[in-house]
């Protein structure tokens, strides 16, 4: 969805960023053991080959016109669950379910995640009501195509425009982002906790700040830069990751989504609540803004971060977190444009007004929020 500054470089921007900012520390390294999983961990596989296959296999069905109509039927209304497409050949029915368990394979989701697959028809709806046959396409997974390859009814070869918006109906093949990235910061928290680096969300109601109230960074109004957006993507599906260090001195984590920013070039105001400072050892944390675009591995992701945090030794000062965060994911774990949109470094209780991230692709308006006991 987002035109991704080269991450490393932001990485660098950012860093002088946090220096001028507040006075902390280089973060401090223990050496992992050679034996430990995390830090070995590899991602499985890529999404586009199963779902262009799957793109494929579905237009040589549609000269069949009983699968036509079915499909067209399906995706009248908005995306279908491929899963739940009444498909007349059974043989593409099991194909579909096959290519499900590959793409939950691929993005590090356990086989009893569901359906991930869905069917969304773009184009002129005047064409498709005419009875024009629909192209079958696989979204790509990469931000910036140059041309979509399409099929025809029988597998003929079509190259569309990413940037111009076809004349007639496309069906993709694509992943329910929304679906797989509620399955995937599942996932998430569930190994933060194990490695003992969830955050917030496992705050014990007996603490502190359950009687006494604490202070957290709202966010009024958010804002991600226009990158004319080609007309094949879908809405974004955006989360962040918190991070900050927890009052026993270890790293902690809290992943925060923000389901309504869909689009660039848009403001939004969700007066959400982003960092809880409830249980931060100090008054600072590192925000980095990422985004699902089909081919997150939220397995080997949540590995990566793990493996990069647990080595962290609290020093006795704030050390920004995003930089080890942001290196622990090299960008060849992505098929697609790495997933990080953003990154804002050393946000305080007394945060307040714009702030732009450390990439330049977007900023927060934010405010400080006293959240009140019961």
């Amino acid at each position: 969805m987002h035109t991704r500054t080269p991450y490393r470089a932001a990485l660098a921007a950012g860093l002088a960023a946090a220096v001028l900012a507040a006075p902390v520390a280089t973060p401090a390294y223990a050496r992992p053991e050679p034996s430990d999983p995390v830090a070995n961990a590899a991602p499985v596989g890529a999404v586009f080959p199963v779902t262009d296959g799957l793109a494929r296999r579905l237009a040589g069905a549609l000269t069949e016109p009983a699968s036509a109509r079915r499909v067209v039927a399906a995706t009248a209304r908005g995306p279908a669950d491929l899963l739940a497409v009444p498909f007349a050949d059974a043989g593409l029915s099991h194909a579909v379910a096959d290519a499900n368990q590959r793409v939950l394979a691929a993005k590090g989701l356990p086989a009893t995640a569901g359906s991930l697959l869905r069917l969304r028809r773009v184009g002129p709806a005047q064409a498709a009501a005419r009875g024009a046959a629909p192209l079958v396409a696989a979204t790509p997974t990469d931000d910036t195509p140059g041309g979509v390859t399409a099929y025809g009814p029988g597998g003929a070869l079509v190259t569309l425009d990413a940037a111009r918006a076809p004349e007639r109906p496309v069906l993709l093949v694509e992943v329910d982002a929304g679906r797989a990235l509620a399955a995937g910061l599942t996932l998430m928290r569930g190994e933060l906790a194990r490695r003992g680096i969830a955050g917030t969300a496992t705050r014990s109601a007996a603490g502190p700040s359950a009687t006494a109230g604490y202070w957290a960074t709202k966010v009024d109004a958010v804002r991600l830069d226009d990158d004319n957006e080609p007309w094949l993507k879908g809405d974004a599906e955006i989360y962040n990751l918190v991070a900050g260090f927890g009052l026993d001195g270890k790293p902690k984590v809290d992943l925060v989504q923000m389901p309504y920013l869909d689009s660039d070039g848009r403001t939004y105001y969700p007066n959400q609540l982003l960092v809880h400072f409830s249980e931060y050892k100090y008054n600072l944390a590192d925000v980095v803004m990422m985004e699902d675009d089909g081919d997150t591995n939220y397995q080997a992701l949540v590995q990566a971060i793990v493996g990069a945090l647990l080595v962290i030794v609290d020093g006795g000062v704030y050390q920004p977190l995003v930089n080890a965060i942001l290196e622990a994911i090299p960008t060849s774990w992505y098929t697609d444009d790495p997933d990080y949109v953003d990154s804002w470094y050393t946000l305080s209780t007394g945060s307040a007004g714009r702030l732009h991230g450390a990439a330049g692709n977007g900023w927060f308006d934010v405010s400080p929020y006293f959240v009140a006991p019961l």
